[in-house]
């Protein structure tokens, strides 16, 4: 029997702030700038919703050590520049946490700073305060389940009594490695078939997850 659903975890970038279209943007620059040029799919594929570690471990394995340094410090300034200067809330994403009535919380690859950050400049994070969790408090980031199981254990919640929206591939399969279900929001950088598989809902507009969340749309997949 399928457990009703008591909890809905949000990954941040790309879910709750917009953030990875300039993160996309800086990464592209970054690698031609310093010798691994990227294109738009290869940076999603890549890096797009995974841990900081995993990123900069590609980099170093690519460009040393010493460059992969210097990207992630360049990355880090640049993209806090942008979002000073423009970061919004995902489309639709106010009004579909006005009509979610379940508990929610918060559980990304990035770390507390930076969503202390993009959270507060949106004007999310006091929705949030105190269910905030990031891939920097367990062992292993995305696609392992360890976050999405921390932050379920936190909050006093049964994995199968869980939901995870997500907009990369990583995240939705930590969802699924973590025995729960997975919302894949297309609307996005990832197309809707990277998101695709099973105990999984691809929906497009986030108006459309309070009604998902609540069961009135078609199922995930079996």
């Amino acid at each position: 029997m399928i457990k009703p659903i008591e909890l809905v975890i949000f990954d941040c970038d790309g879910v709750l702030v917009d953030t990875e279209r300039i993160a996309l943007r800086i990464q592209i620059a970054l690698g031609a700038e310093l010798g691994w040029p990227l294109t738009a799919e290869e940076v999603v594929d890549r890096f797009m919703g995974r841990s900081k570690e995993s990123i900069r471990e590609q980099i170093a394995q690519r460009l040393g050590e010493e460059t992969a340094a210097l990207w992630w410090e360049q990355l880090i300034r640049r993209h806090r520049e942008a979002v000073d200067t423009g970061l919004e809330a995902v489309d639709g994403l106010p009004g579909a946490l006005d009509g979610i009535t379940l508990p929610v919380c918060v559980a990304s690859s990035g770390s507390h700073g930076k969503m202390r950050h993009t959270l507060g400049v949106t004007g999310l994070h006091e929705r949030f305060a105190g269910r905030v969790f990031s891939s920097t408090e367990v062992s292993r980031g995305k696609p392992a389940p360890d976050l999405f199981l921390h932050a379920a254990r936190a909050m006093g919640v049964d994995p199968a009594a869980c939901a995870v929206v997500e907009d990369s591939r990583p995240g939705v399969l930590a969802a699924r490695a973590a025995g729960m279900r997975a919302f894949g929001y297309a609307g996005g950088l990832t197309p809707a078939e990277r998101l695709a598989g099973p105990r999984t809902v691809v929906f497009h507009d986030m108006r459309e997850l309070p009604g998902l969340i609540a069961g009135r749309e078609p199922q995930a997949q079996a």
